[in-house]
């Protein structure tokens, strides 16, 4: 079987407030696009579960990579047979659109359906929360808004097709616990939903990432690269989760593509993804 593994952004992202276990309450739209890994899982020949990884870099032992942890969440509820897991990374690793998470959740949903487990997808979303946050959300795969440390999730009364979507990853990587280190939680004086009703040509000043406000110093590309995106069409554009990922939205996917091959010769080495909404 073979499935391919989506991206996300994350449009607009509250830290509304400290936990007392240590996490941060948050409000964020997570809307799924079309920027792909390929996962392959085939019966095993050695009678043991392997995990071949290629494409992008990804540093990680295979029994420590989220697909080997589905599959062995999955072995402690149920007998399967072994599989030979084949993934090949395209989207990025440390940019914010829970490539990792996406793999997970397709693990578990492929090994459901490939060896008829009859596991609900109720079950399937409870199963992918004890892998991550974001794994959840790809059991869904639709836009959903997510409070909580991320876990409760709600359906997004949000809808861009016909909207075209940039995605640039800049040549570093942030990981969840630097962009939580220097975050200051901030109540927000409207819901996110609220501020995402209004039409999107008014989210630029109302719909923010609070992860920018401080990364932002540290990485001033990150500005760099949304100051670029206004200025050559881009709608709305935003980093997207804990970064270091920024995406902006287009009136058509031909925009989009347009800005990506101008931005192809300007950030040599860089990851881009260009497609509908």
């Amino acid at each position: 079987m073979i499935v391919f593994p989506n991206a996300k952004i994350n449009i607009g992202l509250d830290i509304l407030r400290r936990r007392s276990d240590g996490y941060h309450d948050i409000s964020t739209v997570m809307y799924p696009i079309g920027w792909r890994d390929i996962l392959e899982i085939v019966p095993s020949e050695s009678g043991m579960t392997t995990l071949t990884v290629t494409g992008n870099h990804v540093d990680c032992p295979p029994e420590k990579n989220l697909v080997m942890k589905a599959v062995r969440l999955l072995e402690d509820l149920t007998e399967i047979p072994a599989s030979d897991i084949y993934l090949h990374k395209v989207i990025p690793d440390g940019a914010g659109m829970g490539g990792g998470s996406a793999d997970a959740a397709f693990t578990l949903m492929a090994l459901n359906e490939m060896y008829g487990l009859g596991i609900s997808l109720e079950d399937l979303v409870d199963l992918a929360s004890k892998l991550g946050a974001d794994c959840p959300f790809f059991i869904y795969n639709k836009p959903m808004l997510a409070e909580g440390v991320g876990e409760k999730l709600f359906k997004a009364d949000i809808d861009l097709s016909g909207f075209g979507v940039l995605v640039i990853k800049p040549d570093f990587s942030i990981s969840t616990g630097e962009a939580y280190g220097g975050v200051v939680p901030k109540e927000a004086s409207r819901h996110l939903s609220d501020r995402l009703s209004d039409d999107i040509g008014g989210w630029r000043t109302s719909v923010k990432n609070a992860f920018v406000e401080h990364l932002a110093n540290k990485y001033p590309v990150i500005n760099e690269i949304t100051v670029f995106l206004y200025e050559n069409g881009a709608v709305y554009a935003s980093m997207t989760g804990s970064g270091s990922a920024v995406y902006g939205i287009f009136e058509s996917s031909d925009m989009a593509d347009a800005v990506k091959r101008e931005c192809e010769e300007i950030y040599k080495g860089w990851h881009f993804y260009a497609g509908k909404l």
